[in-house]
């Protein structure tokens, strides 16, 4: 791809996040959103945020790959679950990480 190109491209994908943001306002009009829709939207970073962790920790290039980034990201997932702070959960999973790969060589 050139870069004229993807010059065009950024560009035009900034104009429809632009018009995307704008659209609810104005089709609401000022009026509040219900409580069930506020649950929805409040429940999309979550998700958004695990589908990135998941194809970053499992794929690889085109195939699936289970390793030690996996491991790592699982035993953070499991002290996040149990209220580690997040810095301890961060340095247990890279040690967990860099010691699986230094085991397996």
């Amino acid at each position: 791809m050139s870069t004229a190109t993807a010059l065009w491209v950024i560009g035009a994908a900034a104009v429809v996040t632009v018009l995307i943001k704008g659209i609810g306002p104005f089709a609401l009009g000022g009026k509040p959103l219900s409580p069930r829709f506020e649950a929805v939207i409040a429940l999309l970073a979550p998700a958004l945020l695990a589908a990135l962790v998941v194809t970053q920790v499992l794929a690889d290039q085109d195939r699936w790959v289970l390793g030690a980034d996996t491991a790592g990201v699982a035993v953070a997932g499991v002290l996040f679950w149990r209220g580690t702070p997040m810095l301890v959960g961060v340095a247990v999973a890279a040690l967990v990480a860099g010691g699986l790969r230094a085991v397996a060589g």
